[in-house]
């Protein structure tokens, strides 16, 4: 073990870890955030475009671009979440879930879908903020200033339900980064594996973002890793290292996630045996109630102010 075994050290890194998630969130995370809403901002305005200025909200334009269903629902007066549009429009969850990320239900017939994409525009002309959109109540068309104005606002109301998202994004590519210079420095190469099998990556390789393939129960799922190393050194069953990188702003958060990582570990290790090494990759506030019931499923971890302990993985 590298730290889970020392819990006479874990206050003193918790103190040392907050106070390197603290300097990186007032530096780094404002401007992530901006970038963001600037993004966002530009997708609204597509989204005034596409339904000519939300005068035109109809099934054909959702199926066009399904993406822009998350603006709808934040131009309505109150907005809307995804399960509340759903009892509203009598549509099933999944589809509009499955529509938010570019997508419908390809086993849903077809008239079926119309109709429940029919319902849901009716829904969302019916509750569209007038007070945003002044325009529609003047039947008129809006000016530019007045379509960038309702444009910014749709987009703070957006970014406002996807904050924490949008931090834990910027700070898992950040954590991803660090590592990825880390192991440049001792001569690894990023390359991913031949197929799905981990074990055929290459001594002295690292990838990103690797699916691997576990089982739960009866069947093969896929179990999503931030980052396999295969050491220059291979193990004798050539299983890489495996690492998550965990970053969180509050106590509270960790503890609600604390399962996740428990539950990949036990898929992987009835697939690949008990000797298969997951590591956390921590940055932020993980307490010792986090740490103990991590070091209890026999998880390890390293501290992004101390990364020099990943050398004791034998790399």
């Amino acid at each position: 073990m590298i730290n889970a075994d020392k819990p006479y050290l874990w206050k003193a890194d918790v103190e040392r870890s907050v106070d390197t998630y603290n300097a990186w969130f007032l530096e780094f995370a404002p401007p992530a955030f901006r970038e963001t809403r600037r993004q966002t901002a530009a997708e609204v305005s597509e989204t005034f475009r596409l339904t000519d200025d939300l005068y035109v909200i109809s099934p054909e334009t959702l199926l066009a671009r399904p993406r822009m269903l998350p603006a709808l629902r934040m131009s309505t007066a109150p907005p809307i979440a995804r399960d509340r549009l759903a009892g509203l429009a009598g549509a099933p969850k999944g589809l509009i879930y499955a529509l938010e990320k570019g997508r419908y239900r390809p086993h849903l017939p077809q008239a079926e879908m119309m109709q429940h994409l029919g319902q849901m525009c009716r829904v969302l002309l019916r509750l569209l903020d007038r007070d945003i959109f002044p325009w529609l109540e003047k039947e008129e068309r809006p000016s530019a200033e007045a379509r960038e104005r309702a444009a910014a606002i749709v987009a703070d109301r957006l970014c406002g339900t996807t904050t924490d998202p949008i931090i834990r994004n910027a700070q898992k590519q950040r954590q991803l980064s660090k590592i990825e210079e880390f192991l440049t420095r001792r001569g690894y190469k990023r390359e991913a594996p031949d197929g799905d099998d981990p074990r055929t990556m290459d001594p002295g390789t690292f990838t990103f973002h690797l699916n691997v393939r576990a089982r739960q129960g009866a069947k093969l799922v896929n179990v999503p890793v931030d980052v396999a190393i295969q050491p220059k050194q291979p193990r004798i069953d050539r299983m890489p290292i495996l690492v998550e990188a965990k970053s969180a702003g509050d106590f509270t958060n960790v503890n609600k996630r604390r399962k996740e990582e428990a539950q990949k570990i036990r898929q992987l290790r009835e697939t690949y045996g008990e000797g298969i090494q997951m590591i956390l990759f921590l940055c932020g506030y993980f307490d010792a109630g986090y740490l103990g019931y991590e070091a209890a499923e026999g998880l390890d971890w390293v501290w992004e102010h101390r990364m020099e302990d990943m050398d004791q993985l034998g790399l």
